[in-house]
């Protein structure tokens, strides 16, 4: 069975929906099976309401670009119908949810909020489970996972959900950098990311369990180092 998941981001007027924060632009990766697809969904919208200039800091998004771009309601079908089904892959979910929710709920129109439709995984939470403690936003995630994020000046949603499906492989796919040097003709970045992605499909690696035999001189070691006074890590407390 074919497994969709979407990489999805969005831009926004401002941080509160309840505010009356509108969503601007939405990026959309598709990824079948942990490929590629090419089947991306791009859109800049018109929030009829002006942006705040911290906002327009961010993304570089401004009032005078979006003035000719469609409303809402005129992409809200085709955006429905591109994510509905899919297992959505969000950096800071939450954020970008209530946005989805509030815009499908202006229209009144009897859309289902996103979690009646789709599947919501946020690499934000999971980012903090893997590394706690340490900063997991998506360009501390490039550098901790050698993604390349250079032509990442400003934020924009299709580039950054591109950039995001990089590093979800990499976070859930195990080892992902290759040993190119010997190869001289390493051809262009596509090839070398796509090669990086191939290594994330390898068949799963076969685990093998101690025996009984192996089991017993384990626990004989820690006896030794409990008995010498040492702090056994091995043993939970």
């Amino acid at each position: 069975m074919q497994r969709r998941q979407i990489v999805l981001d969005t831009e926004t007027t401002g941080i509160d929906p309840k505010q009356g924060h509108r969503i601007i632009e939405i990026g959309c990766v598709e990824l079948i099976n942990r490929r590629l697809t090419g089947n991306n969904f791009h859109v800049y919208i018109n929030p009829q309401r002006s942006i705040e200039e911290e906002a327009i800091d961010v993304h570089g998004i401004t009032n005078e670009f979006l003035r000719d771009k469609p409303l809402y309601h005129q992409i809200a079908q085709e955006f429905f119908d591109y994510i509905k089904g899919a297992e959505l892959v969000i950096h800071n979910a939450p954020f970008d949810v209530g946005h989805m929710d509030n815009e499908f709920a202006l229209l009144n129109q009897g859309y289902p909020n996103t979690h009646d439709y789709c599947q919501v995984l946020d690499t934000l939470k999971m980012a903090r489970d893997l590394h706690p403690g340490q900063k997991n936003n998506l360009d501390a995630l490039c550098r901790r996972y050698d993604v390349d994020n250079t032509k990442r000046t400003l934020h924009g949603a299709l580039l950054d959900s591109e950039i995001l499906a990089d590093v979800y492989l990499a976070m859930t796919g195990g080892q992902v950098k290759l040993n190119l040097n010997q190869n001289k003709n390493q051809g262009n970045e596509q090839q070398q990311r796509a090669i990086r992605r191939l290594s994330l499909e390898r068949a799963p690696l076969k685990v093998l369990l101690a025996n009984d035999e192996e089991q017993t001189a384990h626990q004989a070691r820690l006896d030794i180092v409990q008995d010498a006074g040492g702090q056994c890590l091995w043993r939970a407390e």
